[in-house]
């Protein structure tokens, strides 16, 4: 068994920590994996799901220059498949909590970011997601959310706000007419897309593969509308 190599530790604000850990296979190739106690949150093999989050968001939006917002930024292949699709003048806010995500992006793993997190389109808000969708008041055309496992708040007990009543009435607010929520997650959950459908959304419950090539674990996104 291949041994895992930790590069960094990131505090959590509210409690806990994050590991970055990279893995050097006997190919040569290398892995990185971004860890939560016992949860592997993000691996870079496993970015097909969240390059179709950015993908098919945009589709429905059928905009090349929208403004999305981005919570958080992980490794950033959601971040890069939208800049690879949008225009010139779209503008992507990116927020993630813990500062170290971003250190990591341009230090260890600077052969993933690319010039990602220096693109003029982009603007980077170090803090919590949640405040700027509460404050955002019909400011964005889609919100994109991959900072838990799933709607329910595993790295900070503050994300449960997010997947709450309250919270998916402040994402509905902070959306343009047609705006598009998109809620990445690591398994179904039929209680939470219930819960999308009262808050007065139209809801699509899509099974996406975690590879680029269609194959590995099956995640789900939920595309609510703003109808």
């Amino acid at each position: 068994m291949i041994a895992s190599e930790l590069l960094g530790i990131a505090a959590i604000p509210g409690g806990g920590e994050l590991k970055l850990m990279r893995r050097v296979g006997s190919n040569g190739a290398t892995d990185y994996m971004i860890v939560l106690g016992g949860n592997e949150l993000m691996n870079s093999r496993m970015r097909g799901s969240e390059e179709a989050l950015a993908e098919m968001t945009l589709a429905k939006l059928g905009d090349r220059a929208p403004h999305i917002l981005i919570g958080g930024y992980g490794m950033g292949f959601t971040l890069r498949k939208a800049l690879s699709l949008l225009g010139p003048d779209a503008l992507v806010t990116v927020a993630e909590l813990v500062p170290e995500i971003l250190d990591w992006a341009r230090g260890p793993m600077a052969a993933l970011t690319g010039d990602g997190l220096d693109d003029p389109r982009v603007q980077i808000a170090h803090g919590d997601v949640g405040f700027l969708i509460s404050s955002g008041q019909g400011r964005y055309d889609a919100i994109l959310l991959d900072v838990d496992n799933g709607p329910d708040g595993l790295v900070r007990d503050e994300n449960n706000r997010l997947y709450s009543k309250t919270g998916l009435a402040e994402a509905r607010a902070a959306l343009r007419p047609g705006g598009v929520l998109a809620i990445w997650s690591a398994a179904p959950d039929a209680v939470f897309t219930n819960r999308l459908r009262r808050a007065r959304f139209q809801v699509e419950e899509v099974v996406v593969r975690a590879r680029e090539n269609g194959k590995g674990p099956r995640h789900v996104i939920w595309f609510a509308t703003r109808a």
